[in-house]
Parts: structure tokens; sequence; C-alpha cells
């Protein structure tokens, strides 16, 4: 699987300031599960250095297909028994690098 080929995860979440450490935690959770399913290949979580910004935390993960994520994310869904965290909003979209410098 080359850089090229990969498909990219990019995830904004909309985050409570009270509720920063509980979403890190889940998140990571998340990473610990889908890391172990076929397709995963990185994931990394950025942290706003705004506080008062819309989007406190963003993922940018890189999965080999489009297919292997939303398999992950159905079974993941069903087994991982995550948190939901009140006020928490997450924006999940895939995308295709088109352009590299």
């Amino acid at each position: 699987m080359s850089e090229d080929t990969a498909i990219v995860l990019i995830n904004p979440f909309v985050v409570p300031a009270d509720k920063l450490d509980e979403t890190i935690t889940m998140w990571e959770q998340a990473r610990d599960y889908l890391q172990t399913q076929p397709g995963y290949i990185s994931t990394a979580l950025h942290q706003s250095l705004a506080p008062d910004a819309t989007f406190r935390l963003i993922n940018v993960a890189k999965w080999e297909s489009a297919e292997a994520f939303k398999t992950a994310s159905k079974k993941m869904a069903a087994e991982a028994d995550l948190p939901r965290i009140e006020g928490v909003i997450a924006d999940p979209s895939l995308f295709t690098v088109i352009r590299r410098d």
C-alpha cells in the first residue's frame, strides 16, 4: 500500500471544554480497537492550540480502502462498546489525496 493510494479519514470533533480528557480517552479506545482491523494503516489525533476553536480535536487516519474503514467502523460500533459523551459531535469523512507538494 503506497501513500498515494491510501484513503484518508478526516474526523473533526466539536468537544465541550469539560469533556476534552474524556473524549481523548474515548479516541484512544477507538484507536486501540481499529488498529487491529484489516486495512488499518495509521492514525493521529490533533488538538487545536486555540481553546475556542470549533473543532478542538481532529483525527486523521489512513486506511487501505474505504471498504476496509466502513467494515471496521461497523464492527467497532457493534463490538467495542465505546462511551457516548454528551456534547461531543464528530463529522467523519473519507478523502483521497489529489495533490502533494
